[in-house]
């Protein structure tokens, strides 16, 4: 192979790079977020991608986040890949955070008392044996209430912020290749220059 260790790696440090790779665990971050800024498309659809995956991730309809997510897309003429690459906001690492969030957050909105409230050992006996029908009041019908709070709340904000990032990595693109082609200034800042 042309990009194989010339050196074999110990276990320890295969055990190292797993728990802590060499190129830092925000790297895959940045690289998703430039990869999500570079699309091709408008900003308003790229921020709309972007806040449909940011939403569905706080659904607690596991496997179904990127369904969802192209679905909603769709129907706020967001950009698909946009939104399919933002639903890995919810991944191990924060999925239990999500869930735990969501969970308390529907609590409160529906007003379940402590004494209303399912206890860990009776939750766990219930995912044992699957039985969706008790899941349905105490766990699913509370997680589904705070992840449509939690989730508008959360896909608002991935909405600013990825629009106005899109908008900026654009301009200073067209500010780039403007130079570049040998263009005056005074051209980018009348808006003569078309995306």
């Amino acid at each position: 192979m042309l990009f194989r260790r010339r050196k074999k790696a110990s276990r320890a440090e295969r055990l190292r790079e797993f728990l802590w790779p060499r190129k830092g665990l925000t790297r895959p971050a940045r690289y998703l977020a430039k990869r999500i800024i570079r699309l091709s498309a408008s900003p308003h659809a790229v921020a709309a991608g972007v806040a449909a995956g940011v939403f569905s991730a706080f659904t607690p309809l596991l496997g179904f986040h990127v369904i969802l997510a192209l679905v909603l897309s769709y129907l706020m003429a967001g950009n698909l890949l946009a939104a399919a690459l933002a639903t890995t906001v919810a991944n191990p690492l924060t999925i239990p955070l999500i869930a735990l969030a969501t969970f308390r957050a529907g609590e409160t909105l529906l007003g379940i008392q402590a004494a209303e409230a399912i206890t860990t050992h009776d939750l766990l006996h219930r995912l044992e044996h699957l039985q969706f029908s008790e899941l349905w009041q105490p766990v699913l019908k509370p997680m589904l209430a705070g992840a449509g709070v939690l989730g508008l709340l959360a896909a608002v904000i991935a909405y600013g912020v990825t629009r106005l990032a899109v908008q900026s990595f654009k301009a200073r693109r067209r500010a780039r290749l403007a130079l570049r082609a040998g263009l005056a200034p005074t051209a980018l800042s009348s808006g003569d220059l078309s995306p």
